[in-house]
């Protein structure tokens, strides 16, 4: 009778250890459980740690709550300018409400790649190349708010969203190349220009104060002088005042011809070399 008691006592305690080996269920942290008894959804979502179910009568679904990241797949689209361009982007999203995540759609990842897709080439088609290009967080801001509208009610809440990249044809880059190297050639005329202004009233400057004062001029052809001489080179510079330059033309008009004629001019298509006549 004892035998017989103490094998029912350990057959006992064997059913009771498999049904909570069959019960047991681990949520981890950043997990939640919920819990479906005879597929309806029965009480609170279970916390993370150690939890209990029925065996063959409650299904425990657990629903991660990191955040996802989905690359949304390069969409091709024609923009309000008119240009063809293929754009990809990224999705941070997470979920905030387990029960509505699973009770209300029915697979919610696909669900926000699919909103994200369609959401992508409303933006190109609303947009200009030139904001695609410089404007981005403003799209984004954009593009974020047309797939967090519906995804409220899946219990997903879409935290971040980033155009990654846009793809041009390959005319549309050379005309931009173009665009861009004419605009840099204007812009450094402009300042070569500018440069040319300046240094033009500095000069216009300069001579008027060498003009009121001679011995400026001097000490400027001397600073030449000391600076050709440092080169350490076999050029001789020889200044020559132009004052003595127009001095030698104004005699040289000044002086009768041989015969006591008129003063002679100098002919420059006339170079003779020689002695003079006699």
């Amino acid at each position: 009778m004892v035998q017989e008691l103490l094998v029912a006592v350990v057959t006992a305690l064997c059913v009771g250890a498999l049904y909570l080996a069959a019960g047991a269920r681990v949520v981890k942290q950043y997990e939640q459980g919920v819990l479906f008894r005879l597929g309806r959804v029965s009480g609170d979502v279970r916390t993370p740690g150690f939890n209990l179910v029925i065996p063959f009568v409650d299904r425990l679904h657990k629903v991660n709550l990191q955040i996802v990241t989905l690359p949304i797949p390069a969409q091709e689209g024609i923009t309000r300018d008119n240009v063809t361009v293929r754009v990809d982007a990224v999705v941070y999203f997470r979920v905030v409400d387990a029960v509505s995540a699973l009770i209300k759609v029915e697979d919610y990842k696909f669900a926000v790649s699919q909103m994200a897709q369609t959401s992508l080439r409303s933006i190109i088609g609303k947009s200009d190349l030139d904001d695609l290009l410089s404007n981005r967080e403003k799209l984004n801001q954009g593009l974020e708010l047309m797939i967090d509208s519906p995804a409220v009610g899946w219990g997903v809440q879409v935290d971040r969203v980033e155009i990654k990249d846009v793809s041009l044809p390959d005319t549309m880059k050379r005309s931009m190349a173009r665009q861009a190297e004419a605009d840099r050639e204007r812009r450094a005329r402009i300042i070569n220009a500018d440069a040319e202004l300046q240094a033009s009233k500095k000069l216009a400057e300069a001579a008027q104060q060498m003009a009121d004062t001679p011995s400026a001029l001097q000490l400027r052809l001397l600073q030449t002088i000391v600076a050709v001489a440092a080169e350490k080179n076999s050029t001789l510079v020889l200044p020559f005042p132009v004052e003595l330059l127009r001095f030698l033309e104004r005699a040289g008009r000044q002086q009768p011809g041989p015969n006591g004629d008129a003063p002679a001019g100098i002919d420059e298509n006339t170079v003779r070399t020689g002695p003079p006549p006699g």
